[in-house]
């Protein structure tokens, strides 16, 4: 008789239920000596031997379907990252396009949240000039310069104008108008030169092309100014309109900032013109302001093919983010070099003022008022105002904080401001409120952390402010809608390492 022969006979002794027992018991785990196990030994039934078999297989199965769908999510999710990471880059790469590479050597890096220095300049490469010259830098000059002072800590952006025309010594380059700098060598020296007149340190730049300009107001919806005077020059800038408030489109904003004849009457034309195209871009970033960060970024996303930057869109959004609590009203500080005109030599250059001009740029850098006197600024009763309600700024009173005002029941009522420290405690049984509420009171400007109240039974929510933080806490509840009447200093026992402490309360959740 065969091997196999024996094979079959022996396992035909047993039934199958007797073979998946024994397959069952030689799969069981033993303990103790070997050899020996530690207990009773039995037959299982089919039940005890069949079906664990199963389960492990379905278990089997159902492991590697869980670990499929975790790693489809983590591969959803690295997709998205990439997507976004490539729109950011995308943007970036639009804004630094046409940014040449000295000018990182001009411009000093200041700390996160300090106040800089940024140079604007307006510069007409329109496609008539450029097919005229060619498209080479040394074949343009900047129309505008704006020196602007960015203070996110005091809530103010300083635009200061250098008319084109001022007269300035370039060195080997000898005396000559200070927007010829653009044609000798480009942006970055540009940037050297304003940064030695103006006495500061330059952090950031920015090019406008006009050519581009309407496509920026017209991107964001229009802009809103108010007049105090008739603009009519329909002979070299185009426009017709009357004195009052008006909605403004692309095509009449880009009119409204190269007109001067419209103010022959008022003499210094140039001037006035500075003086709009500070108002007009004072307009459009109150205007993008008034955008949630998303939004914003894709209206930079929009405008990067008409603007040239050192800035990237996370800094842009970042840094507007730091300014939502601007006020449009008092928020902006408007001025222009002190200059006298002279004729030397058949051409006509603006020869500025050393003594007031140092004196203006120690206010600015101070963080006030170009002007110390509403007097200084002789353009003031006929350009277009940059607030609502056609306040302006630069007059000397208007930019002073509002006083207190005494509220009904004698005491006086703080301002909201939107810093300082705030611990959100989440005293409601939803999960991840505090969480949400930090986010939101980070993106207002505030320093949040989220924690856990140690009850989760308060029905309102209420704002506590530590020390003198009571401007702090009224932002607070601002930004969260809480009312002002559930403000209150901090007498509960919350932690005093925090400006404010916020206890979420169900009306939260």
């Amino acid at each position: 008789m065969t091997a196999a022969e024996q094979a079959r006979r022996s396992e035909s002794r047993y039934s199958r239920e007797e073979l998946s027992a024994r397959a069952y018991a030689a799969e069981r785990p033993r303990s103790g000596r070997q050899g020996v196990s530690s207990g009773p030994r039995h037959i299982a039934s089919r039940a005890n031997g069949v079906t664990p078999y199963k389960n492990k297989i379905k278990q089997k199965r159902h492991g590697r379907v869980v670990k499929a769908v975790v790693v489809t999510l983590l591969l959803a999710l690295v997709g998205v990252g990439v997507a976004a990471a490539a729109y950011l880059i995308d943007i970036n790469n639009r804004l630094t396009a046409n940014l040449p590479d000295e000018i990182r050597h001009q411009l000093v890096a200041v700390d996160p949240q300090e106040p800089f220095y940024m140079l604007l300049l307006g510069v007409d490469k329109s496609e008539e000039r450029a097919g005229t010259w060619g498209s080479s830098d040394a074949n343009f000059r900047a129309d505008t310069i704006i020196l602007a002072r960015i203070d996110p800590p005091g809530q103010h952006v300083t635009l200061v104008s250098i008319p084109r025309d001022t007269l300035v010594d370039m060195d080997e380059h000898g005396e000559d108008k200070i927007n010829a700098a653009y044609s000798f060598g480009g942006a970055a020296y540009m940037v050297e030169v304003v940064s030695d007149f103006a006495g500061v340190d330059i952090s950031q730049y920015a090019e406008i092309d006009f050519e581009q300009f309407t496509s920026i107001v017209d991107t964001i919806g229009g802009i809103e100014v108010t007049l105090p005077i008739d603009v009519v020059d329909e002979v070299y800038a185009g426009i017709n309109l009357s004195a009052g408030t008006h909605q403004l489109d692309g095509a009449t904003a880009l009119a409204l900032v190269r007109t001067r004849h419209a103010y022959d009457e008022f003499g210094g034309g140039d001037f006035y013109r500075a003086a709009n195209q500070r108002a007009v871009i004072a307009a459009i970033v109150r205007k993008i302001l008034q955008q949630d960060p998303v939004t914003m970024a894709g209206t930079v996303s929009q405008l990067a093919g008409s603007v040239t930057t050192s800035m990237g869109v996370t800094d842009i959004v970042s840094l507007a983010m730091q300014f939502q609590n601007l006020d449009p009203e008092t928020g902006f500080y408007s001025g222009q070099t002190p200059t006298e005109s002279e004729y030397i030599n058949n051409v006509w250059y603006e020869i500025p003022d050393e003594v007031a001009w140092r004196k203006m740029m120690e206010r600015v850098d101070a963080g006030e008022e170009p002007y110390s006197d509403a007097s200084q600024d002789f353009t003031a009763d006929a350009t277009i105002s940059i607030g609502e309600g056609g306040n302006k700024t630069g007059d000397g009173t208007s930019n002073e904080a509002p006083e207190q005002a005494p509220s009904t029941d004698g005491e006086t009522t703080s301002e909201a401001a939107f810093s300082g420290t705030v611990l959100v405690l989440n005293a409601t049984g939803t999960s991840g409120l505090a969480g949400s509420k930090s986010e939101q009171l980070d993106s207002a400007g505030f320093s949040s952390y989220a924690d856990n109240a140690s009850s989760s039974e308060h029905t309102m929510s209420m704002v506590y402010f530590n020390g003198d933080a009571r401007s702090e806490a009224l932002g607070v509840a601002q930004t969260l809608g809480i009312s002002e009447d559930c403000v209150a200093e901090n007498t509960e026992g919350y932690s005093t390492d925090y400006d404010v402490v916020v206890v979420l309360g169900a009306d939260q959740a």
